[in-house]
């Protein structure tokens, strides 16, 4: 039932304990997640307007924000490790009570061990890191203790820098036979490409070979020797983000990148990759925009699964962070905004680095002390003239992996969600019991935004929603009724969680149908699905932000869906509906993109001939496919992302618009004839290639 906590000075202590205990659902132990109900408490007695009801008479301010919710764009479903966190062996806290519990109460379910680049340094049976710190009480069994306590599944990085495979293998007969532990997911090395091969070294490796190959052919060994002794575990292998250095550079002797010689080398033997992602930007602004590039990188890195391996490997992001507000409300926005968004893309776990850190650089973000440390928790420790608040003191972006544990929950579905402003962004997910959960970060430091909340294929119930909030500043989120399911005020530099009830009751509707297929064309797609039941009318819907588009409706079990764009990429679900009306959930969601035509009057055939990883030299071959001369001609293709532009370009006049480049030649182009031009591109985000080209406004076959 709605309810919150509300101090009135002539109330007791008691009676306002009381209250809270009537209008909160801790997670975790409750008698720690009862201490920090009493903390905050204690804190609105101290100063009361830390919870200052919204005035059930004030008239809604006209909303500036639009975003759309729709249940029919079924994204991916929330797993029991979809919330991690990385624990490390120089952190003395690692394991203890206090710690096991905040995690917990934030609702974690994945912590990796033993920390980042020590991974590779780390020799599992003697608790050692020659050449780094290991604290006192860290070691795998204080670890898996403290996972435990947590309720979160272990992930271990085994040493390949200066381990061996043998070592890898008995860490597993150790944790899983001697100790059933019953670790499952086991990753070779951490951020391996860093090794020096590509020029930079921070990486431990006393492998001769430091290729790519190397590191493949040496993942395979680990991987029999490892799944010997347990054939249940998971292996992951390192790669590396797209549009994250060194996506898309050749090491010398290499055949490919980095992903490529590793998926196409390992790719048999592994049943993850792991990534990290670390966007940079040099403002909170900037790096509060990177999130924008989730779609394309994971859709990008999915492809080269697809390409090298191919088989169907799952996503981890066992790293990311900010350099700018790594403690204060910037960095909170930020966690929320990229595990939504890497979660609905179907990463299984996304872990921040890292529980506890240590003092870095001091600055003010946000009118808000923030003490460079990439720890969630504080570290209690100072320098010559600053001091971080008292150990294990949560910084900003723990409220916000709190908010996240309430927000996506195991078994929730992300579904679409969009909005009209680029300074807010929308995510949510569809509950089992027909509730909608809607979190919304509004990234604006100044002002606060009213937003028009629109649903599709849901019918909200009436009343007054649940929110939780939390904003810049605060000790912790706040939770009460306010607004209504279609219009919220979100406060500045806040993220807002609103749970909307169905307005339907529960009836027994059809089941989703299983992932659909589709073979396209340039202007079509053939849509197919296995029959759900019979009886049953199909619509196919295609995903576009929080609206989705009907494509069409059909009682068999295949639609064509006509008139689409060339080398466009789609993402579809299809949901079954019975003779009552009553619909079935989304499908998994199905991404496909279509071609260019295959018979056209010009062929260009695009090669990215040198990446350095944030620019590359790209050759296009333009050929007349006709019995005609081609003169004055035009080529036109347009940038995939907002962040892609032409630095040069080459025996041709080279323009940019927007995202639109125009490259004029200087003479005709006979009958047969190709001619070659070329250009330098920059790209600060996943480099998503150019597909489609026109030349004279007629669409060419790409190659």
């Amino acid at each position: 039932m709605p309810c919150a906590v509300f101090i009135d000075r002539g109330h007791s202590m008691s009676r306002a304990w009381e209250r809270s205990r009537k209008c909160h659902r801790p997670r975790g132990d409750p008698v720690k997640a009862w201490n920090r109900i009493a903390s905050a408490v204690l804190l609105a007695v101290v100063s009361p307007a830390a919870f200052v009801p919204s005035p059930a008479s004030a008239a809604p301010a006209a909303a500036d924000v639009r975003v759309d919710v729709d249940v029919r764009a079924g994204l991916a479903t929330v797993g029991d490790t979809a919330l991690g966190l990385n624990h490390a062996i120089w952190d003395k806290e690692l394991g203890t009570p206090a710690v096991s519990g905040l995690l917990k109460d934030a609702g974690v379910g994945m912590l990796r061990y033993p920390g980042g680049s020590y991974a590779d340094i780390y020799h599992w049976r003697d608790h050692t890191a020659p050449g780094g710190y290991v604290a006192p009480d860290t070691d795998f069994d204080t670890f898996m203790a403290g996972a435990r306590a947590t309720g979160a599944e272990p992930m271990i990085i085994a040493n390949y820098g200066t381990g061996t495979a043998q070592e890898a293998a008995d860490w597993v007969r150790y944790a899983n036979v001697t100790k059933d532990y019953d670790a499952t997911y086991w990753t070779i090395g951490n951020e391996n490409y860093g090794n020096g091969h590509y020029g930079s070294a921070w990486e431990a490796d006393e492998h001769a070979d430091k290729s790519p190959k190397e590191y493949a052919s040496t993942v395979v060994a680990y991987a029999s020797a490892m799944k010997a002794v347990d054939p249940t575990i998971k292996i992951g292998a390192v790669l590396t983000m797209p549009g994250n250095w060194p996506d898309g550079i050749v090491g010398s002797g290499d055949q490919g990148t980095w992903n490529q010689e590793v998926l196409t080398r390992a790719g048999s033997v592994i049943d993850f990759v792991d990534v990290h992602w670390y966007p940079g930007g040099t403002t909170a602004a900037e790096t509060l925009g990177k999130p924008a590039q989730i779609q394309d990188a994971v859709h990008l890195l999915r492809q080269q699964i697809d390409r090298y391996a191919g088989r169907d490997v799952a996503i981890s992001m066992t790293e990311t962070n900010v350099e700018v507000g790594r403690n204060t409300q910037p960095g909170a926005l930020f966690l929320a905004d990229v595990y939504s968004g890497l979660l609905a893309q179907g990463v299984f776990t996304v872990q921040w680095w890292n529980v506890h850190n240590g003092l870095g650089t001091v600055s003010e973000v946000a009118g808000q002390t923030d003490y460079g440390d990439y720890g969630l928790l504080s570290s209690g420790n100072c320098n010559d003239s600053v001091c971080q608040p008292p150990l294990n003191t949560p910084f900003a972006p723990y409220h916000a992996l709190d908010l996240m544990g309430d927000f996506a929950r195991t078994g929730d579905r992300f579904i679409g969600a969009g909005s009209d402003n680029g300074l807010v962004s929308a995510h949510a997910v569809h509950r089992a019991n027909g509730d909608v959960a809607v979190l919304m970060v509004n990234k604006d430091p100044d002002a606060a935004h009213t937003v028009s909340l629109n649903y599709h294929g849901f019918t909200a119930a009436a009343g007054t929603p649940e929110v939780s909030t939390f904003t810049n500043g605060a000790d912790g989120v706040t939770s009460a009724p306010a607004g209504t399911a279609g219009s919220q005020t979100l406060a500045p530099y806040s993220i807002t969680l609103v749970t909307v009830r169905s307005g339907r009751t529960p009836a027994i509707a059809p089941k989703a149908p299983a992932r659909p297929t589709a073979t396209a064309t340039d202007r079509t797609a053939t849509i197919t699905w296995p029959a759900v039941a019979d009886g049953l009318k199909y619509e196919v819907y295609r995903q576009n932000g929080g609206a989705a588009e009907l494509l069409g409706e059909t009682t068999g079990t295949s639609l064509t869906a006509r008139n689409l764009e060339p080398g466009r990429r789609y993402t579809v679900n299809v949901v079954a509906r019975d003779g009552a009306g009553r619909t079935s959930p989304a499908s998994p969601p199905l991404t496909f993109t279509t071609g260019t035509p295959a018979d056209a009057a010009c062929t260009v055939t695009f090669r990215d001939v040198n990446d350095w990883g944030n620019g590359y030299v790209g050759s296009l071959d333009i050929t007349n496919n006709t019995a005609s001369a081609v003169g004055g001609w035009t080529l036109t293709f347009s940038w995939p992302t907002g962040w892609q532009e032409l630095s040069s370009g080459w025996n041709a006049t080279w323009t940019q618009s927007g995202r639109t480049v125009r490259v004029t030649g200087d003479g005709s182009l006979a009958p047969g004839a190709t001619t070659n031009v070329g250009f330098v591109g920059s790209y600060s985000g996943p480099n998503v290639l150019p597909a489609v080209f026109t030349l004279n406004g007629t669409v060419c076959t790409s190659r």
